[in-house]
């Protein structure tokens, strides 16, 4: 025999009475609202830096002899 007719044969006698697309598409929701709940986390720390521009410009100034310089010879 050939592999085709088996699989036909196996897909006639199967137990899914109703549309598989439709018993799957529960997965595809929940993924699509994780990924959506993810992507307003990202956006969320979006221009952060921004924000706290003094508090970063104190630090800067604070520990701008910490910072060592280095001499790349390209």
């Amino acid at each position: 025999m050939i592999l085709a007719p088996l699989i036909a044969f196996a897909a006639e006698e199967s137990e899914h009475a109703g549309n598989v697309a439709a018993e799957t598409a529960v997965y595809g929701i929940v993924a699509l609202v994780i990924f959506t709940l993810l992507a307003f986390v990202t956006l969320s720390y979006r221009n952060v830096a921004n924000r706290h521009a003094p508090k970063a410009e104190a630090y800067a100034r604070a520990h701008a002899n910490d910072v060592q310089r280095v001499e790349h010879g390209h």
